[in-house]
């Protein structure tokens, strides 16, 4: 009983918010208002959960002593301090919260992707070794559009940022096309699945 009224629920709202998609009907506009304000709000509750949860895990980290219990210490002191900031300061522009905001944490982030740099540039050199024929186009189509898009490639030859252009345009857009119908096709089969109660995971449980 405990997983079937979740599981009736899924598969009934799944149906109705399936159905309103080609019902354009007032009714089923106003259902769909409804459903989404109730999705904000549960949304809320959600990220009191995920910020409970957080802050239970880091304090299990301080408590057991682990090496990196410093970082946990950092981070619970920040959000806290964050929180009562915006809380009772307000979060104005020019406000304290946005300095701190402005200053420490869009740095942290901007060092965040600038360490991705070396992520790709590694991914990069395993990709593009010229170990196979499909390997070997990679490498001669990166390396094409690349000299397209500096200055120097349109003193090599005039037409390469035009050809750079075309391979970004039609071939890398086919392909990405091809991943994008993969993802929606794997998207709808997981929905399917969640739907119909075959994929039962979500319930806490392995099934």
């Amino acid at each position: 009983m405990r997983q079937r009224i979740p599981l009736f629920i899924c598969l009934t709202m799944g149906i109705l918010m399936t159905a309103q998609f080609f019902i354009p009907h007032p009714l089923s506009i106003g259902f769909n208002s409804v459903i989404n304000k109730w999705v904000v709000i549960l949304s809320a509750f959600a990220l009191v959960l995920g910020i409970g949860n957080l802050i239970n895990h880091h304090i299990n980290i301080i408590k057991r002593k682990k090496l990196e219990r410093f970082y946990s210490l950092v981070t619970i002191i920040s959000m806290g301090a964050m929180a009562f900031i915006g809380i009772f300061f307000g979060i104005d522009p020019g406000s304290l919260y946005q300095k701190l905001f402005l200053n420490i944490l869009t740095p942290l982030g901007a060092t965040m992707f600038a360490l991705l740099a070396y992520y790709m540039a590694s991914a990069a050199y395993r990709a593009f070794r010229a170990r196979s024929i499909e390997a070997t186009i990679l490498l001669l189509s990166a390396f094409v559009v690349m000299l397209g898009f500096i200055p120097i490639g349109q003193y090599l030859h005039p037409h390469l940022p035009q050809f750079a252009e075309w391979i970004m345009r039609v071939p890398n857009l086919a392909s990405q096309r091809g991943i994008l119908f993969g993802v929606a096709f794997g998207s709808i089969a997981t929905a399917l699945k969640i739907i119909l109660g075959i994929e039962r995971s979500w319930l806490g449980g392995g099934g």
